[in-house]
């Protein structure tokens, strides 16, 4: 009558029983099965138990067992969800689970991850049981390799409570009996010989079990007790406990709470760098933030040794919560990094991403400086989006920090941005600001490196901003008063060379390196000359067969970057101020610097002088070391800085700045924005003259700085400067670079902006007044055309008729 009322029990069971489990037949009243929970999709683990196909007192302890696992919490015990009981069948819903045998066999740890895995789960099982004996007064009776289970994160569970007994429940029999006759093995031998029953202690059954237990971790199933006396797959370090542990007198085993503080002393088997590590991120919440810095600056050289499955399922976690819920502060970067190259795109994108953006909104410097130094490490996982819209408003900042590392740091950083940045932010924003901090910055290194990042994201620039702005730059940087800053010049103009018009090169490039062939440093010098033979062949070459000139300016208007981009395998940095000193502001009218060591390497391509030193498309330079600087980076004044704005470029000097029009729609390549750069701005010698705008100043300035314009027109800074190389001094009077004018000059100067007017094509500049001598030097260069078109074609003819002789005049020519 009221079964029509009746509800099924199972469907208030929020979890799917999926396929069965293999490992545990016959070993235990249940079955194991994988499920999920119904919505979510959550994997976890079901025990089953059949109700019809079993007796009644299988019934009950299968009912008791549940009961307990209820009831218990502990980090190594078995962690319960839910449970169901109907008329055919009882479920349990655990965490995800596999069983320890079946986890050991298809193990594929080796060496020391193999190690460290085994201590680890063997020291869970013994904390276990500590706590069941001491802490809850129960035997758990069934300690062995089937009541064992992993997590997902590597961690041992103890499970299988269908015959743990509370301590003075039955005193003449305190181990019980145990139906299923596979688990007889793992009885203790008092159990047969009532004699040693009065030796039994509280826990002196289950460290018989867990003897049995280390016995098969490292020697798979136990298949009688007498294996039990072999030894030699167990390591030393736990042989002396082990044979305690299946001692045949249950007094002389020892406590599990004496086995973990034995085994925790130095040199015990407990006593490494994954429990170490495991232990103190369970308490990470009781520990100061000395200590925790401490920990996570030293846990990324541990991380390669653990098992994969810790790592990623356990550690990991617990440093995304403490980052999140914790003052672990930027320490944790380094690990978390690390261990977010195991994870899969989707997982990435779901735990570390979040993370990263919140990062770099960060005001902590320590915390900016440490993002941008492992760029590299998550800049591949970055979405385009979330880098144009989340971080780069973020990054460019520190374009104007007070702090030069900063500084120096957002400029190398850019190099990984540069292939995810939109059209704006990398041929506006990025360029912008490359041209002020390669005027108008304090610091060699950082205007140095300015040129060298330019170089190396030469191929992500638009062709057309790309064509006007290269060679200004490195122009430019060849008239610094920074040494390491000329030669990163030279060195980007030969690495970026398939971005030049041959017309280029012959009007501008080689009339700007021919006054370095007499700079007092010899590494510039020596740089100049190779760099000058390598572009005279390619234009040797042109005036030979001109077909060729097609092929040498392909790169140039070209959006897509070269696969022989020799920008990509440039340079390296050419000076570093990471962790180093920078120069002192002394006073405002005296900026002395101190001595500065370098070693800049050749550019391979230019190494021969011949004419085919220099490729078609590209020249392969090999990197530069590093330079480092001294001085405290604390030093810096914010008052070196004009920075109120970046707005508008001005489009003359001493204008009003206006947008340039956008470039026609007929232009090749014409794109939407061009107008904030476009030629005639960059050809302007106002160019690096931003102009203020107070209303923006805010927004851009790092917080509680301010910047402002007191002595970047300082006649005086850097008059006078002393390089160290090797064991040699060279001081730089200020005669002596009347001809390079100092970094520090304002917008007025000719290192104002990236321009080139003084080598423009002397026709251009020439006057009704000059004509006559304009004319007389045009027949000059005519004549001296003809005269080395005669030279080559003497010199084809003469290798034409075989090997000369050495000190033989070729015809037509002058002698050498």
């Amino acid at each position: 009558m009221w079964s029509f009322f009746s509800r099924d029990p199972t469907k208030d069971f929020p979890y799917e029983v999926g396929d069965p489990v293999r490992g545990l037949e016959d070993r235990t009243v249940w079955t194991l099965h994988k499920g999920k929970k119904r919505g979510t999709q959550d994997e976890v683990s079901i025990f089953l138990f059949d109700v019809q196909k079993n007796s009644e007192t299988l019934f009950d302890i299968a009912k008791a067992s549940i009961k307990r696992l209820k009831t218990m919490r502990h980090p190594s015990l078995l962690h319960y969800l839910d449970s169901c009981e109907t008329e055919k069948f009882l479920y349990v819903a655990t965490e995800y689970i596999e069983p320890l045998a079946s986890h050991i066999e298809n193990m594929k740890l080796e060496g020391q991850q193999k190690e460290l895995f085994l201590a680890w789960g063997i020291f869970q099982i013994t904390r276990a049981l500590s706590f069941l004996n001491n802490d809850g007064n129960m035997r758990h009776n069934n300690v062995c390799l089937y009541s064992v289970f992993v997590t997902m994160a590597g961690e041992w569970k103890l499970g299988g409570f269908e015959f743990l007994t509370t301590l003075g429940q039955d005193t003449s029999n305190p181990i019980p009996i145990k139906i299923l006759p596979s688990l007889e093995i793992y009885d203790p031998p008092e159990k047969k010989d009532p004699t040693r029953l009065k030796a039994v202690t509280k826990c002196s059954s289950d460290m018989w079990g867990l003897g049995c237990l280390i016995w098969e971790a490292f020697n798979g199933p136990l298949r009688n007790q007498p294996s039990l006396k072999t030894t030699d797959h167990i390591p030393k370090q736990l042989c002396t406990l082990y044979c305690e542990l299946v001692s045949a007198n249950p007094a002389s085993r020892p406590n599990p709470a004496d086995i973990i503080t034995r085994c925790r002393k130095i040199g015990g088997y407990f006593k490494n760098d994954l429990i170490d590590t495991m232990l103190f991120l369970e308490e990470i919440q009781i520990k100061d933030k000395v200590e925790k810095g401490k920990f996570f600056s030293t846990l990324s050289s541990f991380l390669d040794n653990f098992p994969e499955a810790v790592c990623v399922h356990k550690i990991l976690p617990q440093l995304l919560t403490a980052f999140h819920y914790g003052d672990a502060g930027s320490a944790v970067l380094g690990p978390m990094f690390k261990l977010g190259k195991l994870l899969d795109e989707a997982d990435y994108q779901k735990q570390i991403v979040p993370c990263v953006v919140k990062l770099f909104a960060s005001n902590d410097r320590t915390t900016r400086s440490r993002l941008l130094q492992q760029l590299d490490q998550f800049i591949l996982h970055l979405q385009n989006a979330t880098v144009n819209d989340q971080i780069f408003p973020q990054v460019v900042n520190g374009f104007l920090d007070t702090n030069a590392i900063i500084r120096e740091q957002t400029v190398k950083s850019i190099v990984h941005l540069a292939p995810k940045l939109n059209y704006n932010n990398l041929n506006v924003e990025v360029l912008r600001h490359f041209a002020r901090l390669q005027s108008k910055d304090d610091q060699g290194g950082i205007r140095t490196n300015t040129t060298v990042c330019l170089g190396k994201i030469a191929a992500h620039l638009h062709p057309q901003i790309r064509q006007k702005v290269l060679v200004s730059a490195f122009v430019r940087a060849t008239r610094d008063a920074f040494p390491p800053a000329r030669q990163a010049g030279v060195l980007a103009l030969a690495a970026t060379q398939q971005y030049f018009l041959l017309a280029e090169v012959a009007n501008r490039v080689l009339p700007a390196l021919c006054p370095l062939t007499a700079d007092p440093e010899k590494q510039v010098r020596d740089a100049a000359f190779r760099t000058i033979k390598g572009f005279l062949g390619k234009l040797e070459k042109v005036s030979e067969d001109p077909s060729l000139k097609e092929g040498m300016e392909a790169d140039v208007h070209s959006a897509t970057p070269s696969l022989s981009n020799a920008a990509a395998t440039w340079a390296g940095w050419a000076v570093t101020a990471v962790a180093a000193k920078f120069y002192r502001s002394h006073s405002d009218t005296t900026r002395v610097q101190h001595p500065t060591k370098s070693t800049l390497s050749k550019p391979g391509s230019l190494e021969q002088p011949s004419s085919s030193s220099m490729s078609t498309t590209t020249s392969s330079v090999t990197s530069m070391t590093s330079l480092e600087h001294s001085e405290s980076a604390s030093d810096y004044d914010p008052e070196h800085w004009d920075m109120a704005a970046w707005g508008e470029i001005d489009s003359s000097a001493g204008t009003g700045a206006s947008a340039k029009s956008p470039p026609s729609s007929g232009s090749a390549q014409a794109t939407p924005g061009l107008g904030a750069l476009c030629e005639d701005d960059w050809d302007n010698e106002e160019w690096g003259t931003l102009q203020e705008q107070p209303t923006a100043e805010a927004e851009l300035a790092s917080p509680s700085e301010t910047w402002n314009n007191t002595q970047w027109n300082d006649p005086s800074m850097n008059a006078n400067a002393t390089y160290v190389r090797g064991s040699t001094t060279t001081t730089t009077a200020s005669s002596r670079l009347e001809h390079r004018p100092t970094a520090h000059q304002n917008s007025n100067d000719s290192l104002g902006g990236w321009e080139d007017g003084e080598f423009e094509p002397i026709e251009e500049n020439a006057d009704e007044n000059n004509a006559s001598k304009m004319d007389e030097m045009r027949r000059k260069r005519e004549e001296r055309k003809l005269q080395r078109q005669r030279e080559m074609e003497a010199r084809r003819n003469a290798r034409g008729q075989g090997p000369m002789k050495l000190g033989t005049k070729i015809s037509g020519a002058p002698p050498f």
